[in-house]
Parts: C-alpha cells; sequence; structure tokens
C-alpha cells in the first residue's frame, strides 16, 4: 500500500530565496546618502540669503562726518592730539555715500575656473579680494567693543552674504581685525579655518599697504558701540 505523501509546506522552501545583503553594502548605501543629504544641505545653507541688519543712514549724518574728519585735520595740523567717534549711524551714512557698490556688479567676475568654495574651509586671500570687488551691499553694525560687518557679493549671477564679527585695533601702525564668528549664507565658518584665512589675508603683501593706518592715527579701536580714532 502506498502512502500519500503530503504536500510541501511553503517554509520549507525559505532557505531558496535571495540572500539579504550583505551589511557591509547596507553601510555603504546609508553613507553615501548621509553624504548626498549632506552636500545639498550645504548647498542650501551657503546660497541662503540672510536678511541685512537694521541700521540708520541719513545725509545729516553723513554731514557730520565730514565736519568730524575737518575738525580732526584743523586740530592735527595745529599740533594738537585730536579724538575721533563715530557711531553706527554715522558710519553706515559715510560709508553709503562714499562705497559706489552698483558699479560693482558683474555676472562674469567669478572666481577663476568656477570653483565653488568648501563649506568647511573659509575664503582665501584672492577669493577675498574677488568678492570684494563683486561687493553690491555692504553694512556693519557697532556692537560693544565689536565690529560686525554684513556683506552681499555676486556669485555667477547669484546673491550671496557673509557675515563678519571680531574687534578692531591698531598695531605698530596697521589696522589689525581679531575675528570671533563668521558666516557664509546661514552656513557657519569653522572658527580655526576663520582665523587662519584673516591671518593669512592681513599678512599678505597684496594687502600690507592697504592695511597701513594714517601715521597721524595712534589708536583705532570699538568701544561702547562706537569707532574711536586717536589721532596725535
Amino acid at each position: 500500500m502506498n502512502a500519500t505523501i503530503p504536500p510541501a509546506e511553503p517554509n520549507e522552501f525559505a532557505h531558496a530565496n535571495p540572500a539579504q545583503p550583505r551589511p557591509w553594502k547596507l553601510i555603504f548605501r546609508i553613507v553615501r546618502w548621509t553624504t548626498y543629504a549632506f552636500a545639498l544641505i550645504s548647498l542650501i545653507l551657503l546660497f541662503h540669503k540672510s536678511p541685512p541688519p537694521l541700521v540708520e543712514t541719513s545725509p545729516q549724518a553723513a554731514a557730520r562726518v565730514e565736519e568730524k574728519f575737518q575738525q580732526v585735520e584743523q586740530s592735527v595740523a595745529n599740533g594738537q592730539p585730536a579724538t575721533l567717534h563715530l557711531d553706527e549711524t554715522e558710519l553706515n551714512s559715510y560709508l553709503s555715500s562714499h562705497l559706489d557698490l552698483k558699479g560693482n556688479v558683474s555676472t562674469n567676475a567669478a572666481p577663476a575656473g568656477g570653483a565653488q568654495q568648501s563649506p568647511n574651509s573659509a575664503p582665501t586671500p584672492q577669493e577675498v579680494e574677488q568678492m570684494r570687488s563683486n561687493v553690491r551691499d555692504f553694512k556693519v553694525q557697532l556692537i560693544d567693543d565689536r565690529v560686525k560687518a554684513y556683506v552681499v557679493f555676486d556669485v555667477h549671477g547669484k546673491d550671496m552674504t557673509l557675515q563678519l564679527e571680531g574687534r578692531l585695533g591698531a598695531q605698530n601702525g596697521y589696522l589689525r581685525f581679531e575675528p570671533v564668528s563668521g558666516q557664509i549664507g546661514a552656513f557657519p565658518i569653522p572658527q580655526s579655518a576663520l582665523e587662519s584665512a584673516v591671518q593669512r589675508m592681513m599678512d599678505s603683501p597684496e594687502n600690507r599697504d592697504k592695511l597701513k593706518l594714517p601715521s597721524e592715527i595712534s589708536d583705532l579701536r570699538i568701544q561702547n558701540g562706537e569707532i574711536v580714532a586717536s589721532y596725535r
């Protein structure tokens, strides 16, 4: 008598299914897509245009600055020491009336080779000079003993913002800047990279003459939200 063979259960052939992906392949996929996501977020942050600070300007404030400069020049010519005080409104009004920023817009003045700035590095002196030539807006805040600069510059027809905060001073007849923080767009610049970039820029022979202060200025600093320049 032949015994009836029962039908095979589905689980009996489970071992025949395709092998599951190896762990290292799964890890590679996770790392790859994480890298793509980080790069995308970095680009979004870099090209995010930060809003400008609220600073006041007026023709009257710019005129006051001109008068203060004339008074200081007269005192120095008479052999008398003098001190110049400029508040935030006066400084921005003077810069607004003397900087022709609209004429500097150029979509063809992009960095050589079209290279993109790495999010984890600060601009080189050459890139800073390129940014300066493409500046479209410039505003300054004076906060206690610090200065905070807001700059809008053009890169391939796209506006990008740069913000730098630090302390101004004079050393051996040259302007010195000690950076406290900085960011491009909404992406913060690492402090070590920021300090290295500023140091290179200040020590560069091309910028050395630009940072030299007039011989009459003995000291320059930010104090109580004002620029204070001492003349001898």
